[in-house]
């Protein structure tokens, strides 16, 4: 199984919240190699563009992930995936980590400017 990859407990999971093949025109590409690249782009952070072949088209897939996205079924994977992993004992239910963490940075950095009014001396006269 790649990293990137569905196991076949998840995909077992989640199987029946995907439309079923019709029986005429154009074979649909497999949910589970689409769902796969899907995930691949989300975890990788990578251009769509980049999508390896293996998952299919990066066209096909990013239209997929428009569907999906759109009709609730992407909210729906995610929520069935959370509680089973809740219900597996999984995830600790009473234990939720944030971080906390704050990075500090210069004012100029976020558009504040530095301090003092910079003058044109031509400008002055």
């Amino acid at each position: 199984m790649a990293r990137h990859s569905l196991s076949n407990d998840q995909w077992e999971c989640i199987k029946d919240l995907f439309p079923e093949r019709k029986a005429t025109g154009r074979p649909p590409t497999d949910a589970r190699v689409a769902f796969n690249g899907i995930l691949w782009i989300l975890r990788t952070g990578s251009p769509w563009r980049d999508l390896p072949e293996e998952f299919g088209h990066w066209r096909t897939i990013y239209g997929l992930f428009d569907k999906w996205n759109g009709d609730g079924t992407l909210d729906a994977i995610l929520d069935r995936l959370r509680t089973a992993h809740i219900d597996g004992e999984v995830i600790d239910n009473d234990l939720w980590c944030i971080d906390g963490s704050v990075t500090r940075a210069h004012r100029c950095a976020g558009g504040g400017g530095k301090k003092g009014i910079r003058t044109n001396q031509l400008t002055m006269r």
